[in-house]
């Protein structure tokens, strides 16, 4: 196992509302040294992304604007964690705001990382089972699309280029493998 760099020096680049751009000068075990770049959210409790299943056969997705790639995309629903929530609460609020249901069951499945050699922060990756109706008044600026999609059907929508989000596919592709057995999740409780 390689030995972790030595930090020299870190320095804040610049910052906005959501995230900052951090300088890490680095020193590696045979060494080198270098200079990277990363961002780093802006605070709060992290983020969580769910694989909402409204049957064993049915996942829930949502149609919204990528203000990154400028296009409306499906992916899953997802948010913050915001002060004083625990993740469950987070899930179960994300869920009501975007897609109309709460759920009763939530398996935390794993957390990803978005790009860890320029970002610091990541998402945790969620399996909502049982739903039931249940709206929350959201913070999105247009009403959010609900889509369905049989996990049947997964390579289709793989293949659309409207589902584009590697955070969103990583999600459905370890559902799958839970759901068949394959890989272990953790119930979530309070």
């Amino acid at each position: 196992m390689h030995k972790k760099p030595e930090v020299l020096q870190r320095t804040l680049v610049a910052k906005s509302r959501l995230f900052s751009i951090e300088s890490l000068d680095l020193r590696f075990s045979n060494g080198v040294e270098r200079t990277y770049e990363r961002l780093v959210p802006g605070g709060g409790n992290g983020a969580v992304m769910m694989a909402a299943l409204l049957d064993d056969n049915t996942v829930a997705l949502i149609r919204e604007y990528g203000g990154g790639v400028e296009e409306y995309t499906l992916t899953l629903p997802k948010g913050a964690i915001d002060a004083g929530e625990t993740m469950l609460q987070a899930c179960n609020r994300e869920l009501q705001e975007e897609i109309g249901y709460g759920a009763k069951e939530f398996i935390y499945l794993k957390k990803v990382s978005l790009s860890p050699s320029y970002m610091s922060g990541g998402i945790h990756l969620i399996l909502a089972r049982d739903l039931y109706p249940s709206r929350l008044e959201g913070d999105e600026p247009e009403p959010l699309e609900l889509v369905t999609w049989k996990l049947d059907n997964l390579p289709e929508l793989f293949a659309r280029d409207d589902f584009n989000e590697g955070r969103a596919v990583a999600a459905l592709a370890i559902t799958q493998e839970y759901l068949a057995g394959r890989f272990a999740g953790k119930i979530l409780s309070e």
